[in-house]
């Protein structure tokens, strides 16, 4: 199984340019557990308009085998219609239950997409780390062949050891081991990054050359930034839901009206002719229902006090988890921008440093021990820096995730490592 993941120069992309919001556009678009939870959410919204609707009518038609004898005729057939209705807000309680749990169902739907954007996120920088790294390691093969042909040069000048040239060769031997690994690394993480865009696995993958840390705030504030977090939102609405059902569950308690109609068909009498002889009888019903066993009502009723305080501690310990949550990431956050600092200013100096190591190796009065000491800890570095700006990345990320309602932009923005 082969995967073609393409590196872009920013200067160069052209149709690429906002690669990565095309692929985040792709993923909500046809992720299929973010389908599933959409579709739950339309499921939902069905529910307020079955449970809002009056009961049917029941309509009993009785035809008589042994007519029954009135004064004005025979009775030969007999219709009741009745309509049943229950107490003064009850439909009206039941929909504003229905329809809140819905809104927590599309508050959940929401959180999801949200996850989903920062999971792409996140496994798109594993690949810009992957790539990045095999680029490095790829660059310091051709660095660590220089190397060789120098120490074999001074070798075959006298000035140098032939154990030079082998301890290059272990390193270079080293490299390809690792650059060979980290290609074989892309089949996974370019298989889950397909997987989650629900696309063919050998799509090819372009991705950046650079990725950029996003602006935070200059304060943040979890209070404010984290009321509006979708999961905090669903549990209030959930919450709301049970309240209304406390409401339903009273309502239920009453007793429920009806209002019919009883329609006999009389046939007109032969022996005599009394007033009214065979006139149909209409006689309109009234009925009522008489809720005298109250367990189930009293039952109901409780069960939605015990998911309004259940409600309530969940959302406390949702709350505590995204503000545990909120503190790690920015750490990680700082962190990052303080490694990439750190770094940038020990390449500069390594960077000297290992020239004049070069240099002095070249007129014979330094040590090639210390020139591949140092090449191996520039290579190091490049490979911390390319780490800390995938932590960093990933960090603005769940940012992204923890602040926002509706993440929908890229973290890509302002400021460049």
């Amino acid at each position: 199984m082969k995967f073609l993941l393409l590196l872009l120069p920013l200067w160069g992309m052209g149709g690429y340019s906002q690669t990565l919001d095309t692929y985040l556009e792709i993923a909500v678009k046809n992720n299929p557990k973010l389908k599933s939870s959409y579709a739950q959410f339309e499921a939902a919204m069905r529910n307020s308009p079955q449970v809002s609707s009056l009961p049917d009518p029941t309509l009993t038609m009785s035809g008589l085998g042994r007519m029954i004898e009135t004064r004005v005729g025979a009775q030969e057939a007999r219709f009741n219609l009745m309509q049943m209705f229950p107490w003064f807000g009850t439909l009206e309680a039941k929909e504003n239950a229905a329809n809140l749990m819905a809104e927590a169902k599309f508050q959940k739907y929401l959180d999801l997409k949200n996850q989903l954007i920062y999971d792409v996120k996140s496994v798109y920088a594993e690949l810009y780390t992957i790539s990045e790294t095999i680029q490095i390691k790829e660059e310091n093969l051709e660095i660590l062949e220089s190397y060789r042909e120098l120490s074999l040069s001074r070798f075959k000048s006298g000035d140098g050891a032939m154990v030079n040239v082998v301890k290059v060769d272990i390193d270079k031997d080293a490299a390809i081991t690792e650059i060979e690994l980290m290609n074989e690394m892309l089949i996974p993480v370019s298989t889950k990054f397909n997987l989650l865009l629900n696309r063919d696995l050998q799509e090819t993958i372009f991705v950046q050359d650079t990725l950029k840390l996003s602006e935070l705030p200059m304060e943040i504030n979890s209070e404010d930034n984290l009321e509006s977090h979708p999961l905090l939102k669903a549990i209030e609405k959930e919450k709301a839901s049970y309240i209304a059902e406390q409401t339903v569950a009273e309502k239920q308690g009453m007793p429920n009206i009806g209002i019919g109609v009883d329609y006999s068909i009389i046939s007109k009498r032969t022996d005599a002719n009394p007033e009214g002889n065979g006139q149909d009888a209409i006689m309109p019903m009234v009925s009522i229902s008489l809720p005298i066993f109250r367990k189930k009502y009293k039952a109901s009723r409780e069960q939605a006090e015990f998911l309004v305080s259940s409600s309530i501690s969940e959302r406390e310990a949702m709350r505590n988890e995204l503000q545990s949550m909120l503190a790690m990431t920015i750490y990680e956050y700082h962190k990052s921008e303080k490694l990439i600092q750190l770094y940038n200013k020990q390449l500069l100096s390594s960077g000297q440093a290992n020239k004049l190591y070069i240099s002095a190796f070249s007129n014979a009065t330094g040590d090639f021990e210390e020139v591949l000491r140092m090449n191996q800890d520039i290579l190091l570095l490049k490979t911390q820096k390319i780490e800390a700006i995938k932590n960093g990345f990933i960090a603005g990320a769940k940012l992204d995730y923890l602040f926002s309602g509706d993440v929908n932009s890229n973290s890509e923005i302002n400021k460049t490592p």
